[in-house]
């Protein structure tokens, strides 16, 4: 565990490039994209807020999950990578449990997901966005945005079974990564679905695990209660991750074997 962390914390911080790109989507969202539309929102106050919130008030905890979101999906392409060419491929191979090395390399994930996170946020509160960056609450907070690390980057790894080429990661880029975005409580809330009378694009966000892992990171950030979104995350987690296992289990993997093997 300790190795395989050290690892990726090492190969981060020597490719401090990728810090600079997983803050320069959410950053032009919360500048350019809240700014545009800093007037649509706020037609009325929902839930956990008080009163009205300007527009990049509400959109700063989804965009913390789309951190959070495309470093797991990232999680996936090096996992392929690892496991064709890099040290993954001689670690299967050991003597130890599946399992083990595949949680190792999630809390990796999840550790430089909450890394990457935490800047944008802080970047966010310093060009001046407002947002209840201390408090009693942040604790919660951490804990919503660690247990969203842990589920995307899980979800990261079951995806990583099936994909065997990179050319394939540009599928689970359009068909994963932004359907689970937009179809969540990221840019607007569920209300929004229900003034369009778009019915089943509102189902499709209430079964939308994001949607809830961005609400418990909303609720957990001004201290209210996120009712059942932290069971929902959790329980993902264990489902994707239990998935994943699995697929990687050279006795009864999901992913197709190579010819010889």
């Amino acid at each position: 565990m300790k190795a395989v962390v050290a690892r990726e914390l090492l190969k981060f911080a020597r490719q401090w490039t990728r810090l600079v790109s997983a803050l320069v989507r959410p950053l032009l969202w919360l500048v350019v994209f809240s700014t545009g539309f800093r007037n649509v929102f706020g037609v009325a106050i929902v839930e956990p807020y008080d009163t009205y919130v300007p527009y990049d008030v509400y959109i700063a905890p989804g965009l913390v999950g789309m951190v959070l979101l495309f470093n797991g999906m990232q999680s996936s392409l090096s996992m392929v990578v690892d496991r064709e060419l890099g040290v993954m491929r001689l670690l299967l191979t050991a003597p130890l449990p599946r399992a083990w090395l595949l949680l190792a390399k999630l809390v990796a994930t999840a550790v430089l997901s909450l890394a990457q996170a935490l800047v944008f946020v802080a970047v966010a509160v310093a060009i001046g966005t407002d947002l209840p960056w201390w408090g009693p609450h942040v604790p919660m907070a951490l804990l919503a945005m660690a247990c969203t690390a842990l589920m995307l980057g899980a979800l990261g790894l079951m995806l990583s079974v099936s994909i065997r080429q990179l050319e394939n990661f540009a599928g689970a880029m359009n068909f994963v990564i932004f359907p689970m975005y937009f179809l969540s409580t990221a840019l607007y809330p569920l209300w929004k679905f229900q003034e369009a009378d778009a019915r089943w694009l509102l189902v499709a966000a209430q079964f939308n695990p994001f949607t809830h892992a961005v609400e418990w990171i909303r609720f957990a950030a001004h201290g209210k209660d996120p009712g059942m979104a932290p069971w929902v995350v959790l329980g993902c987690t264990l489902v994707f991750f239990a998935v994943a296992c699995v697929g990687y289990d050279p006795q009864r993997g999901l992913a197709p074997k190579r010819q010889g093997a």
